[in-house]
């Protein structure tokens, strides 16, 4: 087999192709930076800033963490010796029992409770999608994350007390940063809520699904969580990004008004089981870097090869989506992780935008639109300049620093509690930006913190990939960062974060990085 592809005109040309980069300015200007930085300033404030030990290790909330845990431990005890324990391990080991040599549960058997629970988080947009569009049960779509998260906590709790953790208190230097963020969404939530029981809810869509970061740091304890994890995410990506293409392949049928009259060239926009091409280009995004991971985790040249063919796969899946802040977002995330990984990513990048340019015109025709007339016309009318200008507009009506409200506008539980009349200068819709919507509903003080949260996030994380450098976990840690902060980008465009899997998804792979920087004990 290796002998037909050596062989080919196309194995020739590659060849060709990489003689060419070697040969090339980017790689000489690479490997120049490379020769100085050994010897360099930025070296030595690199491996300073890698090295130093955050302040939280002895802070007072480290030490508040660590009395809550002996006192839980200390009620663990108390429940080992009463009916309740007894009863519940009699029905534990009923069930072990009963499954032993099934075929069907032989694979939950060996994953664990803590291994099956993180499976089925990976899983989330599946289940989801089930829930709520397949079967359509009403109340338990509703509600079903909402009771994974408690169980997720339950278990967390009961593995502490009954001393079957591993772990040992478990505090990052992002957790004070999201406790400012959750206070002051709770302070602005009291503040300004002139109808209390939206505000509640706005303040819930923002802060719930940030909570699961407090809950995967806890429930990974060693390295084969992380993989249970990561490796149920990557599953999850390939399955949609094919689906995607399939999409494609097929012309699936979409709605008029998802491409404007300047583009009808689009014959059609994927979205899988998103509902949108937005949220499936997001996803995409904030997923697609970690398949490219695969290829740096490993020296066999077939898993090298999977992982490099899956990943043009997915771009292509993210290419049909047509989404452009889904573009801006990987092209972003492509950059950062050659950066952080393999800079001769960079020349790869440029080649295959090269390639779209030539081979797909509607793509040019979609970004090129932006810079015309017509865009701006759109736009102003009932695009997102209008949008913007009139979540502006309600900022400065109430108080700009306090915001407008949670929930009040921008966002879907605005949408879901329209309070406000409609007239022919004002009515309900998302504001395709969800900088702008914090701003709006929580004020300069709120977006503040927000943008506080998310660049200590982004820098702690860097901290955390240097940590591990010469470390399996390396790779991984750098395709989750990158896609991060590809989505991070795509905020600006679309309101990302409304999609209850995609905020989920986003903070447990800050919690992975976490782990991998700061917890996980060095081999």
């Amino acid at each position: 087999m290796m002998e037909i592809i050596k062989g080919s005109q196309l194995y020739k040309l590659s060849l060709k192709i990489v003689e060419a980069y070697k040969q090339g300015a980017i790689n000489n200007a690479i490997c120049s930076i490379k020769t100085h930085y050994t010897t360099s300033k930025y070296k030595v404030i690199w491996e300073k800033f890698v090295s130093k030990e955050s302040a939280y290790k002895s802070s007072c909330y480290n030490r508040i963490l660590k009395r809550l845990s002996h006192d839980l431990i200390r009620f663990g005890d108390v429940y080992k010796n009463s009916v309740s324990s007894k009863i519940f391990d009699f029905f534990v080991k009923l069930f072990m029992r009963i499954t032993q040599g099934s075929i069907i549960f032989a694979p939950f058997r060996k994953l664990g409770v803590k291994g099956f629970l993180l499976l089925m988080f990976g899983l989330y947009l599946p289940i989801d999608y089930t829930l709520r569009t397949v079967l359509k049960i009403g109340f338990l779509s509703s509600v079903w994350d909402e009771l994974l998260l408690v169980l997720f906590v339950a278990t967390v709790l009961y593995r502490k007390a009954t001393r079957k953790s591993r772990a040992s208190t478990r505090s990052t230097p992002l957790d004070s940063y999201l406790f400012m963020f959750i206070t002051v969404g709770l302070f602005l939530m009291c503040y300004v809520s002139p109808n209390f029981s939206i505000a509640l809810a706005g303040y819930r869509a923002v802060v719930q699904y940030i909570l699961w970061f407090f809950v995967i740091v806890r429930l990974i304890e060693d390295d084969k969580d992380f993989k249970i994890l990561y490796n149920t995410l990557v599953g999850v990506i390939i399955a949609v990004g094919l689906h995607g293409i399939y999409q494609f392949i097929i012309g699936v049928e979409i709605p008029t008004h998802w491409v404007t009259q300047s583009e009808m060239g689009v014959r059609t926009r994927v979205f899988s089981i998103t509902g949108s091409p937005n949220i499936m280009g997001a996803i995409l995004v904030l997923l697609t870097p970690m398949i490219t991971a695969y290829a740096y985790m490993t020296k066999n040249f077939k898993v090298k090869a999977i992982a490099w063919t899956l990943t043009i796969l997915m771009c292509f899946s993210l290419l049909f989506t047509f989404s452009k802040g889904a573009w801006m977002g990987m092209v972003v995330a492509i950059v950062l992780f050659a950066i952080l990984l393999d800079r001769r990513i960079i020349a790869l990048l440029l080649a295959g935008g090269a390639g779209v340019v030539i081979l797909v015109p509607s793509v040019v025709n979609r970004i090129t639109y932006l810079f015309t007339d017509d865009y701006v016309q759109a736009s102003m009318v009932g695009g997102r300049m209008l949008r913007w200008e009139v979540g502006l507009d309600l900022l400065k009506e109430g108080t700009p620093f306090f915001g407008f409200g949670l929930g009040r506008f921008g966002g879907a539980v605005a949408m879901q509690n329209q309070v406000i009349e409609i007239t022919d200068t004002f009515e309900y819709f998302y504001m395709d930006n969800y900088y702008l919507k914090t701003l709006v509903e929580m004020g300069y003080l709120g977006l503040g913190f927000y943008i506080l949260l998310l660049v200590a996030m982004v820098f702690i994380s860097i901290k955390a990939v240097g940590r591990v450098k010469d470390t399996p976990l390396h790779a991984p840690c750098v395709a989750m960062l990158a896609g991060m902060c590809g989505v991070l980008t795509h905020l600006y465009f679309e309101n990302i974060f409304e999609v209850p899997y995609m905020t989920s998804y986003f903070w447990a792979m800050a919690a992975m990085i976490m782990y991998a920087g700061f917890i996980r004990k060095k081999r």
